[in-house]
C-alpha cells in the first residue's frame, strides 16, 4: 500500500450512494478519515445507508443540505456520473477544497502497478481482454473498475506482484489529480457524453489525463489510426507503444498486410508485435480470433500491446486472442430464427460503435437503433447506413433523427416504433417489426447508436429486454 495513513483524520464527504460510493467510505473509514455519505435519494430508497452507519460513517439522505460542505472538508470523493454543476460540488470547488473521483484514492491506496483502459469504445472488452492475457502470463491480475470487483476494495487488497487492470471513463479521469497508471491505454476517441462534458474539447481533456503524470519508465498504449490519439503525442512523457491496422509500424503492434479504411477484401492477415530493435514475433492470424468485426481486431492489438507492455510473453497471446468470447451486451450472438441471426449489441451508445458493429457484418442487417438524444445528429452513421443495411426500426427519443438519417442513406425499409405502452413493450414491438423483415441469410441487430436512459435503466436492462424478445419470437 503506497500512502495508508494519507487520509487518516482528514474529513471527507462522499457524493452519491451508488455501488462504488459505498465502497470508498468503507475504505476511507478504515484508513482513518471522518467520512459523510450524501445523497439525494430518500432514506427509503438508500438501502445501504444503515449498514455505513452500522460502521460509524455519517450517511445524510434526501438532499444536500448547505452545511455538508465547509471549511472543515478536507476531501470530496463524487460518483462520477454527478455533473460538476451540482451545488456541493460547486461549493467544494469555491472553497478550494479538492474534488476526486473512486480512482484517485484507489490510486494512492494500492500496491500494485495500474493499468489504466479508456476510449470511447472498446473499453470493457480490451479490459477484460487484457486480464485474461495477463492471467494466461501468470501476472496475477486484478481486473476492478466498472467491471468486477469496485476498484477501492480491490486496490487495498492488491499486493506488489498483482497488476491492477482497470477500465477507466471521462467521468472518472475528470476526477483524478495524482492518478499515474504503469500502463495507460487510449483505445480510440468518438464524439459521446457531450451533455456531461459541455463538448469534445472536455471530453477530450478528461481522457487526456490518463496520461498527464505519467514518465518515461512509463507506457503510452495509443491507437495510431486515430487522429485525437496522435495529436497526444507531442505533449506525452511516457513511452509509447502504438498499434494500428491500417500502417506497419516502426515499433509496436500491427497487421500485416494492412487494411485499407472503408475497404473490404479476403486478406489473409496476421497480427505482428515488432520491437524497439526492429525484431518481430507474429501473435496470431486474425482470422484466428474468436470475436467477430474488424473493430474487434483493433481491441486485439489494444490488448496485446498492453500485456506485451506489462511484461507478458507474446507467445501466450495467440491462444488467448482464439479462446476468448467476448463480454454481454458487446456484439453478442443470440439465436437464428428462421435463418436470420440475432445479434445484441446495446452497448453500443454512440454512432462510432454502431457503425463499427455494422462494418462487422457482409450480409443484409436489419438495425434497430435509437435512445437518449444527447444532441447528437446521427450524420456519422450516414455512410454505412447506405452500405448493408436493409431496414431501420428505430425508436427512443432519437427515432426522427435516426429514420431522417436513413432515409438520406437510402434505407428502403424505416419504421418508427412506440406504442407508448412501456419500454419493455416498444423494445418488444422493434423486435417483432425487425423480424417480419428478416429473410434467411440477414442479420437483426440491436445497436442503438444512443444511451438507453430515455426508456431503461441501463444499457443491460435493455439488451435483455431484447434477448427475452427474440427467444419469444
Amino acid at each position: 500500500m503506497k500512502h495508508p495513513d494519507l487520509y487518516r483524520g482528514q474529513q471527507v464527504v462522499v457524493l452519491g450512494l451508488a455501488k462504488s460510493g459505498v465502497q470508498v467510505a468503507k475504505v476511507l473509514h478504515e484508513h482513518g478519515a471522518v467520512v459523510t455519505v450524501n445523497d439525494k435519494k430518500e432514506r427509503d430508497q438508500s438501502p445501504e445507508a444503515s449498514e455505513l452507519e452500522s460502521l460509524g460513517i455519517s450517511v445524510i439522505c434526501g438532499g444536500h443540505p448547505e452545511s455538508l460542505i465547509h471549511e472543515g472538508v478536507e476531501l470530496v470523493v463524487k460518483n462520477p456520473g454527478i455533473p460538476y454543476s451540482a451545488a456541493p460540488v460547486q461549493q467544494a470547488l469555491e472553497l478550494g477544497i479538492e474534488v476526486v473521483t473512486e480512482v484517485e484514492v484507489a490510486y494512492h491506496l494500492c500496491a500494485a502497478p495500474m493499468i489504466g483502459i479508456t476510449g470511447s469504445n472498446g473499453k470493457t472488452t480490451t479490459t477484460t481482454w487484457v486480464g485474461h492475457m495477463l492471467e494466461a502470463a501468470g501476472m496475477h491480475p486484478i481486473v476492478a473498475g466498472n467491471i468486477g470487483t469496485p476498484l477501492s476494495q480491490a486496490a487495498q487488497e492488491a499486493e506488489a506482484d498483482n497488476w491492477m487492470v482497470v477500465e477507466l471513463s471521462s467521468f472518472q479521469l475528470k476526477g483524478t489529480e495524482a492518478f499515474r497508471p504503469k500502463i495507460a491505454a487510449l483505445l480510440n476517441v468518438a464524439e459521446t457524453h457531450l451533455d456531461y462534458h459541455g463538448g469534445m474539447e472536455d471530453y477530450v481533456a478528461s481522457k487526456s489525463k490518463l496520461f498527464a503524470n505519467q514518465g518515461p519508465e512509463d507506457t503510452a498504449v495509443l491507437n495510431w489510426d486515430d487522429p485525437v490519439c496522435r495529436e497526444l503525442v507531442p505533449y506525452l512523457k511516457a513511452g509509447i507503444l502504438p498499434f494500428s491496422m491500417n500502417e506497419e509500424l516502426v515499433q509496436g503492434i500491427f497487421v500485416r498486410p494492412s487494411y485499407v479504411e472503408d475497404t473490404v477484401d479476403e486478406l489473409k492477415r496476421v497480427i505482428i508485435y515488432r520491437d524497439y530493435t526492429g525484431s518481430e514475433t507474429e501473435i496470431a492470424d486474425v482470422d484466428s480470433i474468436g470475436l467477430p468485426g474488424r473493430f474487434n481486431v483493433g481491441n486485439a492489438l489494444a490488448a496485446c500491446g498492453i500485456a506485451i507492455a506489462a511484461g507478458a510473453d507474446p507467445a501466450v497471446l495467440g491462444p488467448v486472442l482464439a479462446s476468448f468470447r467476448g463480454v454481454e451486451h458487446r456484439l453478442e450472438y443470440v439465436t437464428d430464427k428462421a435463418g436470420a441471426a440475432y445479434y445484441n449489441n446495446s452497448k453500443a451508445t454512440n454512432s462510432k460503435a454502431t457503425s463499427m458493429a455494422l462494418a462487422s457484418f457482409r450480409k443484409p442487417v436489419i438495425l434497430i437503433a435509437g435512445g437518449l438524444d444527447r444532441g447528437s445528429d446521427y450524420m456519422e452513421l450516414l455512410p454505412v447506413l447506405g452500405e448493408n443495411v436493409k431496414a431501420l426500426v428505430a425508436l427512443g427519443q432519437t427515432r426522427d433523427k435516426l429514420a431522417a438519417v436513413a432515409r438520406l442513406a437510402g434505407v428502403k425499409t424505416v419504421i418508427s416504433v412506440d406504442n407508448g405502452e412501456s419500454a419493455a413493450a416498444v423494445l418488444e414491438q422493434a423486435v417483432r417489426e425487425a423480424s417480419a423483415l428478416a429473410e434467411a441469410g440477414d442479420v437483426v441487430l440491436l445497436s442503438p447508436a444512443c444511451a438507453s436512459w430515455d426508456m431503461f435503466t441501463s444499457y443491460e436492462e435493455r439488451g435483455r429486454i431484447f434477448k427475452e424478445a427474440v427467444h419469444n419470437l
